[in-house]
């Protein structure tokens, strides 16, 4: 396609595109993988196959991130690391999100939700965690970031404008 070879002729006469493919990498992690070491290298197939970028599974604590890229330059992977972030917006997702996604939160973050009364007060603390995680990654010149909005355009406006 990016050569503007197609096999169907309605499309001969078609500008080539500029489609590229992108994969899902886990700082924490698979939780099918048995080690860090085998999901990076599944990880590197699928970049020597041709993906062009990574986005990470959501998580919390950038020093696993961090972790996570040095890990994967390590094993030659040297395509753009995008992090993917998520502001927690109620108190169920402390328990939910790590269940359901094989994740941890820091401890400093969980003592912080847990002094929470309302997810009110979730939402606000959620958003100044995802806001700190922002900036210090910026300033570690990450390419950018990626947001798991859930539907929530507005918060991560709110997030985005604290942050650029």
């Amino acid at each position: 396609m990016n050569k503007g070879i197609f096999l169907d002729e309605d499309l001969r006469d078609v500008d080539p595109t500029t489609f590229c493919i992108g994969v899902a990498g886990y700082p924490e992690k698979h939780f099918e993988a048995p080690s860090i070491n085998t999901d990076i290298k599944y990880l590197k197939m699928k970049i020597d196959a041709g993906a062009e970028y990574i986005v990470t599974q959501m998580f919390f604590d950038n020093s696993k991130f961090f972790s996570f890229v040095d890990k994967c330059r390590e094993a030659g992977i040297q395509v753009p690391i995008i992090p993917g972030l998520k502001p927690l917006t109620t108190k169920k997702q402390m328990t939910l999100l790590p269940k359901t996604f094989h994740i941890d939160l820091p401890d400093d973050f969980v003592k912080a939700l847990e002094n929470c009364e309302t997810d009110a007060q979730v939402k606000e603390v959620g958003t100044e965690w995802c806001i700190a995680q922002s900036k210090e990654l910026m300033q570690h010149k990450i390419p950018c970031l990626h947001y798991y909005t859930m539907g929530n355009a507005e918060l991560i406006r709110r997030i985005a404008s604290n942050v650029f």
